[in-house]
């Protein structure tokens, strides 16, 4: 008799404090994202660049003595059933590396006694939007490392976007490799081993991804043009091996 007057005293007080609680718990869904030029923004609804990195926030409020389970979906338009992620954390981090646009869903559920609330109500899912471009990749053929400060440096064309994975090789016209780099970003100065190059053609090699799936296998001649002889100066960087070469 004992046992049940106080699980009646305790179910009545669980009603007492839910009833009591006049502001019901939520969440406040709030997204960050760094983007791949390192800048920090809370929008991806335009379309940012791949690999674009991602953290989704709960932010409950009065909660009270309410427990709650969380329920984060990313997905596709039209495929909340077969989502990409499917998470139980309070707060998530994602990487997007695919192009196109997704949805980000937070679902939440909160409990006290016999009381349960759920996040959002039916009909009232306002999803966080995110679309990743779609990308670009391409390359001058000529650049002139003669130090007027224009166009001293043989990189990526502006524009590109989404590359995900990445790795760029330059070679002599003897089949020297003299310079790479891994970063679609990077960049060469026309100078191996502390002296500039001769002119002339040289040959570039591209591997890369897009955040589309979009494979660039690029291979392209680039002519270095400077007005610079190194044979003319008795400095050849190249005296070794008959080949010009590329910066360090």
């Amino acid at each position: 008799m004992m046992r049940q007057i106080i699980c009646f005293f305790l179910m009545l007080c669980t009603t007492i404090c839910a009833s009591a609680q006049s502001t019901p718990p939520t969440v406040s869904p709030l997204a960050s994202y760094t983007t791949t030029d390192g800048e920090e923004t809370d929008d991806a609804s335009g379309g940012q660049n791949a690999p674009l990195v991602a953290h989704f926030t709960a932010n409950p409020s009065n909660l009270g003595g309410y427990s709650v389970r969380y329920e984060w979906k990313i997905y596709r338009p039209g495929e909340e059933q077969t989502p990409l992620v499917h998470r139980f954390e309070e707060d998530i981090d994602y990487t997007f590396t695919m192009s196109g646009s997704f949805y980000v869903q937070l679902y939440a559920t909160f409990v006290l006694g016999n009381d349960t609330i759920i996040f959002p109500e039916e009909g009232e899912a306002n999803p966080i939007a995110v679309t990743i471009n779609e990308s670009k990749l391409d390359f001058p053929n000529a650049f002139s490392p003669n130090g007027d400060g224009w166009n001293d440096k043989f990189k990526a064309k502006d524009g590109y976007q989404s590359i995900i994975s990445f790795n760029a090789t330059i070679f002599s016209r003897w089949g020297e490799k003299i310079y790479s780099w891994n970063n679609p970003a990077g960049e060469w100065d026309g100078r191996w081993r502390g002296h500039r190059v001769k002119d002339g053609v040289y040959f570039l090699v591209v591997n890369a991804k897009g955040a589309d799936g979009h494979k660039y296998n690029i291979r392209k001649a680039i002519t270095v043009i400077s007005g610079y002889d190194n044979d003319s100066t008795g400095t050849s960087s190249s005296s070794s091996t008959g080949s010009g070469g590329a910066g360090e």
